[in-house]
């Protein structure tokens, strides 16, 4: 089928265009699998999830101190001290008039008393306590319920499942959630030259860095892959991976084969077999990328050069990938820094150049660019730690100048 879109300047996308069509066109993955609350961190809930219990259960201490009845206070006399209260182990009996409980943390309110007293303002003797400082009735409790009423919803379905709601809902007495299932990402590379780490080359050919760093990068936004490895540039091998991708995943990545070489026959196959909504992005690094669908999966055909592949897998795929699981995708973190080292750019794309920012003496953002530019040059993009966007018709930029940078996160960062 022929492509049908790839509009814009030049021929080329505008990266806000690319990511436009890509959020619009994608939908969160159908399916749901039920897991225990412990393995559930960074999934997106698909049902919502309401307290069995309140919470706090019962009125208990916020401090280590003594329980009694405020009313008492007024005579100034001591108190008798008539038991403890321990988490776990609560006094049993009444606080009635004139006594008072050792109570800790923790620990529920005994019947009858009605404030804390912290045990730094008490004096306390083998068989009485006294209160050494003002005292307001009520202090120092924790009221049951007060956190979460037994029966509220604590979370709603689509939101992900964080460490801090993990806490929630393990305090709410939660041992299992049902969350939406995990997308399958088909991953191959193409290239005759390709070898897998580990094997000796031949004159002319590299190693698969595209595949093994977005195999490490599907693994870190915890993410199920299919690994059809690497293809040799035949159209045949290509066709049969894409029909098989097509039957077992929820959307296909492939690094090379999308541009326009003799032996780039990604994009013609995909072509022939599904539907491409654009090719050629107006970024630097990452113009030849290719977004499509195959029997309905979404399909994102990332170039071969390592840095090309990376930044557009970091700048397309991941919001797309998102979104597929039901995330909301909120756009990147944008800051501003003040330029340490000129910057060469043409007119045209929007270049992400790799940069190390950090506040210098004067507590003022600063960044410079880390290395040689190149599509090819990866000890950069290693060692960055941001992006520097120059926007697509801006030109070269001056020492001195402010620069919006992206900080990198998952799965670069």
């Amino acid at each position: 089928m022929p492509i049908i879109d790839s509009c814009s300047t030049h021929g080329l996308m505008t990266i806000e265009g690319a990511r436009e069509k890509l959020l619009q066109a994608l939908r969160p993955i159908h399916g749901t699998e039920t897991l225990p609350l412990v393995q559930s961190t960074g999934r997106v809930l698909a049902e919502p999830v309401s307290s069995s219990v309140n919470l706090p259960p019962c009125d208990n201490s916020a401090m280590d101190g003594y329980a009694l009845r405020f009313a008492d206070l007024a005579s100034g006399l001591p108190l008798e001290l008539i038991g403890k209260s321990f988490a776990g182990a609560p006094f049993e009996g009444v606080v009635n008039p004139g006594t008072c409980v050792r109570i800790m943390t923790g620990a529920p309110l005994p019947a009858g008393a009605d404030t804390v007293v912290m045990q730094e303002h008490v004096e306390a003797q083998a068989e009485s306590v006294r209160i050494t400082c003002e005292v307001r009735k009520g202090e120092n409790i924790r009221r049951r319920g007060e956190d979460v009423v037994e029966g509220a919803t604590l979370l709603q379905a689509g939101e992900p499942i964080s460490v801090a709601y993990i806490a929630l809902l393990a305090a709410a007495g939660v041992s299992m959630v049902t969350v939406v299932r995990k997308p399958v990402i088909a991953l191959f590379s193409t290239g005759d030259e390709l070898r897998q780490p580990g094997e000796s080359l031949s004159e002319g050919d590299i190693y698969d860095s595209n595949r093994n760093a977005l195999l490490a990068a599907l693994a870190q936004m915890d993410l199920d892959v299919l690994d059809l490895g690497i293809l040799p540039d035949n159209k045949q091998a290509i066709g049969d991976a894409l029909q098989r991708a097509a039957r077992e995943a929820d959307a296909i990545i492939t690094s090379g084969g999308v541009s326009v070489g003799e032996a780039d026959y990604t994009r013609e196959v995909l072509e022939e077999l599904g539907e491409i909504a654009f090719w050629k992005v107006a970024m630097k690094p990452g113009k030849p990328f290719a977004f499509g669908f195959l029997q309905g999966i979404p399909f994102f055909g990332l170039p071969g050069n390592p840095v090309s592949a990376l930044v557009t897998f970091y700048q397309l795929v991941v919001p797309a990938l998102s979104v597929m699981k039901g995330n909301q995708w909120s756009g990147p973190k944008i800051l501003q820094a003040q330029l340490l080292k000129p910057l060469k750019k043409k007119p045209g794309r929007t270049d992400f150049q790799r940069g190390v920012y950090r506040s210098n003496e004067n507590g003022v953002l600063v960044v410079e660019p880390v290395g040689t530019q190149g599509s090819h040059i990866l000890t950069g993009l290693a060692v960055a730690n941001c992006f520097i966007v120059l926007a697509r018709e801006s030109g070269s930029v001056e020492a001195g100048e402010q620069v919006v940078i992206e900080p990198l996160g998952v799965p670069l960062g």
